[in-house]
């Protein structure tokens, strides 16, 4: 087939996978991808369907050479996820999700590449966990964060537990689980889970404004980066500077093009031509 041809049908390709969606929108920006959880009636609580969704959506970023970048935000104005739909469980609905967890994130491990939460308001329980499995978190100043599992008799078992003490510390993550309560954005940059907040109605735009903060950079060196972190905060810190060479991203790093290409961009004054490879 004819590059061009190939091309198009690669495009028509896509074209075909977003007219499937039914639980979240997608579109691309460049090199960035944004994610939208599209279930405004239960203030985009997810159920089996939609996470099934999503581990696909989230497959196809991490597979996709030309997006660099995800943002996952909510529809609306009113909820970023409100978790777990239990009124969908209440019913009889199975309950479930891929190898990817919690909407396609909160088990994967093994994407590279950056994922910002903007989150537009509510992130409740798994919407907490979502947003906790990002690297960064941009929030609008009327969102809100909570674990509130245990008041309905279920535990945070999307990460949240796990992810929450590692982020901010045992005696506050301990102050939040144990109670349940629930903390603005202004307390949760305090807490230091959160990177920015903004006024309302703007979380996305400054996720946008990070996105191309970080494009600006070479994406090899950025999955390097992220990848030496998430893997150095495993061991020791003396094992994590002896090994992370070995790491395949480190590795894919200095055997790219753009590894030549920051020095020679540098040294002759221009903006670098990053090709991501």
């Amino acid at each position: 087939m004819h590059a061009s041809m190939t091309a198009i049908f690669l495009q028509e390709k896509k074209r075909e996978r977003a007219m499937e969606l039914k639980f979240s929108k997608v579109e691309r920006k460049g090199p960035i991808t944004i994610v939208t959880l599209s279930r405004p009636e239960v203030y985009n609580a997810l159920h089996t369907d939609a996470h099934f969704e999503l581990q696909k959506v989230f497959d196809d970023f991490s597979a996709d050479a030309e997006q660099w970048v995800a943002i996952v935000t909510g529809a609306g104005d009113k909820a970023f996820c409100a978790g777990n739909d239990l009124k969908w469980q209440a019913a009889g609905g199975k309950r479930g999700w891929d190898k990817g967890g919690f909407a396609g994130l909160t088990s994967r491990f093994d994407c590279d590449k950056p994922i910002i939460a903007a989150v537009n308001g509510v992130a409740m329980g798994g919407g907490f966990e979502i947003a906790l499995a990002c690297d960064l978190i941009i929030a609008a100043e009327n969102a809100t964060f909570a674990l509130p599992e245990p008041r309905v008799g279920l535990a945070a078992l999307a990460g949240g537990l796990h992810r929450l003490p590692r982020q901010i510390g045992l005696k506050r993550a301990m102050g939040m689980i144990l109670t349940a309560r629930h903390v603005s954005a202004k307390e949760g940059h305090e807490l230091g889970f959160v990177n920015e907040v903004v006024p309302q109605g703007e979380a996305l735009t400054a996720a946008l404004r990070w996105a191309e903060m970080i494009t600006k950079n070479s994406p090899m060196s950025i999955r390097a980066s992220k990848q030496a972190i998430q893997k150095g905060l495993g061991v020791s810190l003396e094992q994590a500077i002896e090994e992370q060479r070995e790491y395949p991203a480190v590795k894919a790093m200095v055997a790219s093009q753009d590894y030549i290409e920051g020095p020679k961009a540098f040294s002759e004054k221009r903006p670098p031509k990053w090709v991501g490879k």
